[in-house]
Order: C-alpha cells, then sequence, then structure tokens
C-alpha cells in the first residue's frame, strides 16, 4: 500500500490548487497524482473537485497495468472506462480513475517526478485558447522561469482528453526527451490547460504559480508591443549558472 503520508501531501496539493482565489480550477476540473513506492499510484477519482477533496476521493492505480493500457490497441470510451478499472490496485474499489489517469500514469513514471497537477488555469488558457498557440511560447522571458519551469514547455496540440491525449503525449514526450535531455517541468494542452511536475508537492505548486506568472507576463508584454524572449545562450546559461542550480536545490527544486 502507498505511505499514508504520500496521500497527506497528495491532498493538501489538490486543496491548494483547488482555492478559489488562486483561479486554476473550478468545480470538478483538473486533476492531481501522486506515485508511491510500490508500483502504484493515487490518482483523483471522477467527479470530486480539488478544493474539497479528501483521502476517500483519490483512487489507487497500478502503473504497471496503466502504461500496458497506454502500449495496447486503440480503445473506445466504454473499453478505456474498463481499463481504467481493471488498473485499480483493487478493481472493486469504489471510485473510478480520473480520465486522464494514463496522463498521470507515464508522467510518473520519469525520472524524479513523484507528484503531477493538471489545472486549468484562466490567465493560461487565455494564451492556450488563443491563435498564437503554440507560437506565443516559442520562447523564455525572465530567469525565474526558467529557474521553476525549465528551459521549455512541451506543447500539445488540441487532442482528445484520455485515451486519445495520453497516446498523444506519448509521442511528443520522446521527443521531447531527446531534444533536451530532461523532462519537461511543464505541459501547456491546446485548447485545454497546464500540467505542472514536479519531484514534491510543493514543487508542483510552485511551478504551477510561476507559469500563471509566465502568462500575465505574456499578456502584459503583448500589450506593450509583444514579447522579447532570451536568446537561446542566455536561456542555457540561467539554466546551468552555479548560483541558479544552488537556488534551484534550495527551492527543491
Amino acid at each position: 500500500m502507498a505511505s499514508p503520508e504520500i496521500v497527506k501531501q497528495l491532498v493538501a496539493l489538490s486543496n491548494n490548487l483547488g482555492r478559489p482565489e488562486m483561479d486554476y480550477v473550478i468545480l470538478g476540473e483538473g486533476n492531481t497524482s501522486a506515485r508511491a513506492e510500490d508500483g502504484t499510484f493515487w490518482v483523483k477519482s471522477s467527479g470530486t473537485e480539488l478544493r474539497t477533496i479528501t483521502p476517500e476521493g483519490f483512487v489507487q492505480v497500478d502503473c504497471g497495468r496503466a502504461l500496458a493500457v497506454l502500449e495496447g490497441p486503440e480503445l473506445n470510451d466504454a473499453q478505456v472506462k474498463e481499463a481504467l478499472s481493471a488498473a485499480k490496485v483493487t478493481p472493486s474499489a469504489p471510485g473510478r480513475p480520473s480520465v486522464e489517469t494514463l496522463l498521470h500514469a507515464q508522467l510518473l513514471d520519469l525520472e524524479g517526478i513523484r507528484f503531477v497537477g493538471h489545472t486549468h488555469p484562466t490567465l493560461i488558457n487565455a494564451l492556450t485558447c488563443s491563435v498564437a498557440f503554440p507560437e506565443i511560447f516559442k520562447g523564455r522571458l525572465f530567469p525565474d522561469e526558467i529557474v521553476l519551469c525549465g528551459t521549455a514547455p512541451l506543447l500539445v496540440p488540441y487532442t482528445d482528453p484520455g485515451f486519445p491525449l495520453a497516446r498523444r503525449l506519448k509521442e511528443l514526450l520522446g521527443k521531447h526527451l531527446k531534444k533536451h535531455g530532461e523532462a519537461p517541468r511543464i505541459i501547456l494542452m491546446q485548447n485545454h490547460g497546464l500540467v505542472a511536475l514536479g519531484g514534491t508537492a510543493k514543487q508542483v505548486e510552485d511551478v504551477t504559480l510561476m507559469a500563471v506568472k509566465m502568462a500575465r507576463v505574456l499578456l502584459g508584454a503583448y500589450s506593450v508591443g509583444g514579447p522579447r524572449y532570451l536568446a537561446s545562450k542566455d536561456v542555457a546559461r540561467i539554466h546551468t549558472r552555479p548560483d541558479e542550480l544552488y537556488r534551484r536545490r534550495q527551492l527543491g527544486v
């Protein structure tokens, strides 16, 4: 069984991401997950609310079974529902895993990633739902964005949520890892929202917060002539500066 401490941290992360004043999600929007040490992970149940979710609002899923579904043949909606139920550690346990469970499974399988938070911040979606996507995210704007959110986001064209989105993400994630040599810290999905990845629950919160600031800066920059992106060499320099590496460790990134 997963450590109760992991579930406790996941509940706190979810409640914080769901706080109304943050404007990240409303009602049943968004989902979260956390990886245990026994080859399983906990993921938000369908129909629950991040703001008010309790430990009973999460379902424990076998990571191997979930990833096997992703590697298998195309499935229709009914088959996906059946496969996700079968991937639960205890298939008869209450709760239906989130439709994005397969997305969470592959992200939690990445080295160093233990928590995932998927939200729909209004400021982020103002950009992901614009005609400027993906051009607007072609570069980095300021050092702290690089420190918290990495050198580049993973951008995903609009794809039907659930199994199709998880399959598309698998393809794009492989390309990102090959190009950048490390997992993305944020994923921006067209007409959909944000995914923040982290080794800790706090890191997911911090990355989400910085991604929303990034969106606010972009919107402000466009109001006064357009963004001025940092040069690639400057981005690489910030990403590898000893003082920034130290600061990153201090922040738990």
